[in-house]
């Protein structure tokens, strides 16, 4: 294997000269020159890791996702990859399996693997986690939640939700059911649905239930069986759009239509609100964007320059064939 050693003896150069070259110090052009030739003729590759190391610099952020089966997670993953093979960053991903417990650990095994920065994918922020986070020493990054005192990415979620219950009730829809998730979830749990809720409320005559389930598409699916008979309500709003094609997988076991019965409305963009029929409604989230944005955030809190603690990401309304004008005719209701 070719060593610093043999390219500066190859170069008549002094392995300081060569030194200087690698990590972009000062050196002649003529020089440089001359060592850029002996190393694209032996083919060597400078190992940035160990250099990285004699440094106190490792290169290495660290990823804490709350669990492997979201696509919205693997999206942003994209994101976080592209940016920091941009940027030259190796990326360390932890899972932490929906667990407040092994997030908690995951944060401080990252940090004794002498990560340069953490981002976190959070789904809540206790008080053990900020008073952790703030321990840790480390540049620290929340995508998803916002917490004081911590620089966090998060998405605009009661716009979001106002945007649904708007739209909802531009249809002519008055009876809704809101199928969310426990408030543990600040974004998600809270602020989507106080937005939808907003957006309804402005309006005489609305009326909204609400059916709490999980994240879990299997959760939701059993739940919907159960509620779907139920309800008066003729637009269904879900918090998620994995919740929106339980739901859907729901009403076509019960022999209900999606419009014909219920409009139907999910919070994501996820490629399957495309892959289902019919398509589903729902607000498309900058999932990739938001990852890329995570790591330049991150480089610059590495690099000690200015970041405002809170950045936000838009998102925008996607109509698709699961929602329709509702009309009353002689049965109750038409959707036209």
């Amino acid at each position: 294997m070719v060593t610093i050693n043999d390219i500066a003896k190859k170069a008549g150069v002094a392995k300081s000269t060569v030194s200087r070259y690698l990590n972009n110090g000062s050196i002649s052009s003529e020089t440089k020159k001359i060592i850029e030739a002996v190393i694209e003729e032996t083919g060597y590759m400078p190992n940035t890791f160990a250099r990285s190391l004699k440094a106190q610099r490792t290169n290495m952020l660290g990823m804490i996702i709350p669990r492997l089966s979201s696509a919205s997670t693997n999206e942003v993953l994209e994101g976080v990859d592209a940016a920091a093979r941009e940027l030259g960053y190796h990326i360390l991903i932890t899972n932490s399996d929906q667990s407040k417990e092994r997030e908690l650990a995951n944060i401080q095994t990252l940090a004794k693997q002498k990560v340069e920065g953490i981002i976190m994918l959070a789904r809540e922020i206790t008080n053990e986690h900020e008073e952790l986070i703030k321990n840790t020493n480390i540049p620290f990054l929340l995508i998803g939640q916002r917490t004081e005192g911590i620089h966090s990415i998060i998405h605009q979620d009661y716009e979001a939700g106002y945007k649904i219950g708007q739209y909802a009730v531009e249809l002519g829809h008055r009876h809704f059911l809101y199928v969310g998730v426990p408030e543990y979830d600040k974004a998600v749990g809270v602020e989507r649905k106080k937005g939808f809720l907003d957006a309804v409320s402005q309006h005489e005559g609305t009326r909204v239930d609400i059916l709490e389930t999980e994240f879990s598409r299997s959760i939701s699916y059993e739940k919907a069986k159960q509620s779907l008979p139920k309800t008066k309500a003729t637009y269904i709003a879900c918090a998620t759009d994995n919740i929106a094609v339980a739901v859907l997988k729901a009403t076509n076991e019960l022999g209900y239509s999606i419009p014909g019965d219920f409009s139907l409305s999910g919070f994501g963009g996820y490629d399957a609100t495309s892959y289902v029929t019919p398509t589903i409604t729902t607000v498309g989230y900058p999932y990739r964007n938001l990852g890329e944005e995570a790591v330049l955030k991150m480089h610059k809190l590495i690099t000690k320059e200015a970041v405002p603690m809170l950045s936000e990401l838009s998102n925008s309304l996607l109509i698709k064939q699961s929602t329709r004008e509702f009309k009353k005719n002689r049965k109750g209701f038409l959707f036209t």
